[in-house]
């Protein structure tokens, strides 16, 4: 018989209930997640920086592949350095600095001929100077007992790093000296062999800048000089696009086409002008160290380039007000009458273009390293769009216009545009003169003699033709001859 109780306990309910966590427990879990959130966002931030980084990278040496070379040319560099280090009868010819030589080519091995050899002689002198004064005090310290002629040098060296014309070019010739003046003076109190030391290190510095010249010469050279000839090249037709762009901009901008990319690339091409300064100034100090190579004398007037880029900045800086004229018309939204536009646009387009091919003229000048035959036909070609377009301004009578009587009603504010963008074109135009001045003064003093040893070699190559063509005329046939020996051929 079932009891009771025993019923009730069989019809109890069971339920399960999930375990809810606490407010405390939340609070717990809070910090969790949002901390695993910040490492997950860290770790996408740094996969997208390392990814962008490698693209910047690959276009970097896409765009100059030299770069890649420089790269290998340095490891092929320290892997001929690093023989004297791990071969035991070398590396006990020089003692313990090998590791002098391997800094050295560390140290001076540039992307230019001239950036290397200017480190590399700078080290040179400097290490030797330093090291004779440095041996020197030392024999009158041990002599007089006096220790601190060294900190008097070194300081004295500090204060010649101030002065501007030895900064520019000897800077890191005085730092070299002050490190190694330094060094060797320090050592001479615990070494017993100062000059022993001294000799050791100056030869690893000749072994290390030895090697780094030869591979730097003979393995795919960059020279300073070249690359600043090509940069004024690049710069003057950049700055050629600029002139024609601008104008076109402004006076065929439907015609042109909107969001034409070249276009807007083109006409900012003045911007590289006048960015490039530092640079012309690094390579032309690099090149007067260069030895003479392919076109460029030992004495090749690097100087005259910075002259020709101080013309085309000049130049540069109108181009720059010109743009900076045309985009305030557009910012402002007030646009000039398109009667007046169109009465100028003609005479204004051809300026800009004249502009363009006179400085397409000169760039080809300065690349063929020649005279150019036709520069005089085309500045006065610009000259003569300079005197059209300041006709055109001083003409009372307006294209599009009824009569005379409708010009005054022309806002003066809203022909200022017009005016203006006229008046900068015929301020380029003379400020092309000052370029092309620049250029010709460069072509006195370098493409003279460059044109003179073409001339030369072609006296010579017609020299030597003629000799060996009275020893085998006979023998050759009449097509064949030289044309000085065919004239002789046929009297014969």
């Amino acid at each position: 018989m079932i009891t009771k109780k025993e019923e009730t306990r069989e019809l109890e309910w069971r339920v399960t209930v999930t375990h809810k966590p606490s407010a405390q427990e939340e609070d717990s879990f809070e910090p969790r997640i949002a901390l695993w959130h910040q490492l997950i966002d860290l770790l996408s931030l740094n996969m997208r920086s390392s990814s962008r980084f490698m693209k910047n990278a690959w276009k970097l040496g896409v765009d100059d592949p030299r770069k890649f070379i420089h790269c290998i040319k340095v490891g092929v560099a320290l892997t001929l350095v690093s023989i004297f280090y791990y071969t035991r009868p070398l590396y006990q010819g020089v003692g313990g600095t090998a590791m002098w030589a391997i800094m050295t080519i560390v140290v001076i091995f540039e992307f230019t001929v001239g950036g290397t050899i200017y480190k590399g002689l700078n080290r040179v002198m400097a290490t030797l100077s330093a090291g004779m004064i440095a041996v020197g005090i030392h024999w009158l310290a041990s002599k007089s007992s006096e220790t601190s002629e060294h900190i008097i040098i070194a300081s004295a060296a500090t204060f010649v790093r101030f002065i501007p014309a030895v900064k520019a070019r000897f800077d890191y010739g005085i730092l070299i000296f002050i490190l190694t003046f330094n060094l060797v003076a320090v050592s001479g109190y615990r070494v017993d062999r100062l000059l022993e030391l001294a000799q050791q290190r100056l030869a690893t510095v000749f072994i290390g800048i030895s090697i780094c010249l030869l591979v730097c010469i003979l393995v795919r050279p960059v020279w300073a000089g070249e690359e600043l000839h090509l940069l004024t090249i690049k710069n003057m037709r950049k700055l050629a696009d600029s002139v024609e762009e601008s104008v076109a901009e402004y006076f065929r901008d439907g015609e042109k086409g909107d969001g034409n990319e070249t276009s807007m690339q083109n006409s900012r091409g003045y911007k590289c002008v006048l960015n490039s300064k530092a640079t012309e100034e690094s390579l032309a100090d690099l090149a007067r160290w260069e030895p003479m190579h392919g076109r460029f004398s030992y004495l090749h007037p690097w100087s005259q380039y910075l002259r020709v880029g101080t013309a085309m900045r000049y130049c540069a800086y109108c181009i720059e007000t010109l743009n900076d004229c045309i985009n305030s018309e557009n910012e402002n939204q007030q646009k000039a009458p398109e009667h007046l536009k169109k009465h100028l646009s003609n005479a204004c387009l051809r300026l800009g273009l004249e502009c363009s091919n006179v400085l397409k003229e000169l760039a080809s000048s300065i690349e063929s390293m020649k005279r150019s035959s036709s520069i005089e036909v085309l500045i006065g070609q610009m000259n003569d769009a300079v005197e059209e377009v300041q006709n055109i301004l001083s003409t009372p009578s307006l294209e599009g216009a009824e009569s005379k009587a409708a010009i005054p009603t022309i806002p003066l504010m809203e022909a200022m545009t017009v005016i203006t963008v006229a008046s900068l074109l015929n301020e380029i135009t003379l400020r092309i003169d000052g370029v092309a001045d620049a250029v010709e003064d460069l072509a006195v003093t370098a493409f003279q003699s460059f044109e003179d040893a073409q001339q030369t070699d072609k006296n010579k190559s017609s020299n030597e033709l003629a000799a060996g063509s009275d020893g085998q005329e006979g023998n050759l046939p009449q097509a064949q001859l030289p044309s000085a020996a065919v004239p002789r051929a046929g009297a014969a």
